[in-house]
């Protein structure tokens, strides 16, 4: 009786690693650019030693004896600045969640859906402060101008934000109001937005957060608020007055991110519950 012997198989082959010279000059392109940013910077780099004890000397004079009486005048205009974020939020809102649901696949022209696209992504490449130095020529110093430019800026992050959540809602009301007859309006009424909506109000109240912050940084160029207020007195380089400031504005910034986003977890849960159910 002959023993058989098993066939060798080849050993497998290793595929080599695949070239992508593209890549490496996109990264040495990058890396030569960067280098000449810090190059060209008139940078004096001994004063990073002296970083540290300053940061403790500036600290020292804004929060060692912080000046109470500015708090009701502070309070007011962190008040202003959360109207001026409001307005922005609500204006923001009533433009771009047609837009959004124009923008997304099925429910407009392709040619339509670009456009809107591209709006969005223009429009959140410039910050709120640029927006609102383009508008105060027609709107002036006030903080209409800061609710207009953060209405402006809201449009491109809820305008992508809502199309992208009504394209990932589920497929099976959509086609369903489709085949009773429903138009697009009725689609988009009774197939998209009940699945949709606890994302909305989720984005609405994650912009209102972000406003809330904006609000502080475009009072610097003097459309009101408390960033107005800090502005001015860090001019004049009354730092136990600036201690206070800051103190209100990381207070209630914090306490407002902290109501909004338990809200948005309470919406996001319920919407998820009745999915299960």
């Amino acid at each position: 009786m002959t023993a058989t012997l098993a066939p060798i198989r080849p050993a497998a082959l290793i595929p080599d690693k695949p070239r992508r010279p593209w890549l490496t000059a996109g990264w040495v392109l990058v890396t030569v650019i960067v280098v000449l940013a810090f190059w060209s910077i008139d940078i004096n780099w001994a004063r990073l030693a002296d970083l540290p004890s300053e940061i403790v000397r500036y600290t020292i004079l804004m929060f060692g004896s912080p000046n109470w009486e500015k708090l009701p005048e502070a309070l007011w205009q962190t008040w202003r600045s959360i109207e001026m974020a409001w307005v922005g939020t609500i204006l923001g809102i009533l433009l771009a969640t047609p837009l959004s649901l124009i923008a997304a696949r099925g429910f407009g022209p392709a040619w339509l859906r670009t456009l809107l696209r591209g709006l969005f992504s223009l429009i959140r490449a410039v910050p709120e402060i640029i927006i609102a130095i383009v508008i105060l020529s027609v709107t002036g110093l006030t903080p209409f101008t800061g609710a207009l430019a953060l209405a402006i800026n809201g449009i491109g992050t809820l305008g992508k934000w809502g199309y992208e959540a009504v394209e990932a809602v589920p497929r099976g009301p959509i086609e369903a109001a489709r085949a009773a007859g429903g138009g697009t309006l009725q689609v988009l009424r009774w197939g998209v937005w009940p699945q949709a909506e606890p994302a909305f109000w989720s984005f609405w109240l994650y912009r209102f957060e972000i406003n809330v912050r904006s609000s502080a940084v475009l009072g610097l160029i003097g459309v009101g608020g408390i960033g107005d207020m800090l502005t001015s007195y860090t001019q004049y380089r009354e730092w136990s007055t600036v201690g206070v400031l800051l103190i209100v504005v990381v207070a209630v910034t914090m306490l407002i991110d902290a109501v909004s986003g338990a809200i948005r977890r309470r919406i996001m849960e319920g919407a998820r519950t009745r999915v299960l159910v």
